[in-house]
């Protein structure tokens, strides 16, 4: 049976943190990168390897795009993304970033072997909007099936358990994972589900559905 969810939405902000001597601390994270996802786990002997799908970078590629793409245990469908810089003040040479991926046609069937559900995303994206002050990371989702119990509203690094008719814990799902780094430097890291497999699903490795990143504008 198909079981499908409302379209949901998030956001969260990282502000910029100012050093001792009054300037932005430098950041770590990329300038501004994003893709509709990526997989690399081993079930039965077989390793699955899915590189990031339709990946782009402020530095370049700006734009991506992919078709569909299918391996054992899981499909990602034709995704594109873009990241592009905006300037916003010529004479003071000061940028915005925006990184987007967008995604369709996530399947996971990696699990059903164990008696877990075939788990699906009809559409997704990711964002990460970058200033000289700080960033924001957003990211939006629908046409969900078998993510039995996910709420409505999902917090950030919400763990959401993927279980077999027994109960038996697959996988566990992060929901809107974000990183930032410390000390702060205003930087940002967005996942919108990040799939980690237990021993009892007979998978190990890890799957990533949107991924972006950000850092502050010079």
């Amino acid at each position: 049976m198909t079981h499908t969810l409302a379209r949901r939405v998030g956001a969260v902000a990282a502000a910029l943190a100012i050093g001792a001597t009054g300037t932005p601390a430098l950041a770590a994270a990329p300038a501004g990168i994003a893709s509709a996802g990526s997989a690399d786990f081993t079930k039965d002997g077989r390793h699955v390897v899915v590189p990031p799908h339709a990946r782009c970078a402020v530095e370049g590629p700006t734009t991506a795009s992919s078709p569909a793409v299918s391996a054992s245990g899981i499909r990602f469908g034709a995704s594109d993304s873009a990241c592009t810089t905006t300037v916003v003040d010529p004479e003071h040479n000061t940028t915005t970033t925006k990184s987007e991926a967008n995604g369709t046609g996530f399947e996971l069937s990696a699990l059903v072997s164990a008696g877990g559900p075939r788990l699906k995303v009809g559409k997704w994206k990711v964002t990460c909007d970058a200033t000289d002050a700080g960033t924001t990371a957003g990211w939006s989702m629908g046409g969900l099936s078998g993510f039995a119990g996910l709420p409505e509203q999902i917090p950030n690094n919400h763990v959401h358990e993927v279980k077999n008719g027994n109960g038996t814990v697959l996988a566990r799902v992060t929901f809107s994972e974000v990183v930032t780094p410390q000390p702060n430097d205003g930087s940002i890291a967005l996942t919108l589900a990040h799939f980690r497999f237990t021993p009892e699903s007979g998978v190990s490795g890890t799957v990533k559905l949107g991924e972006t990143a950000c850092a502050p504008t010079p």
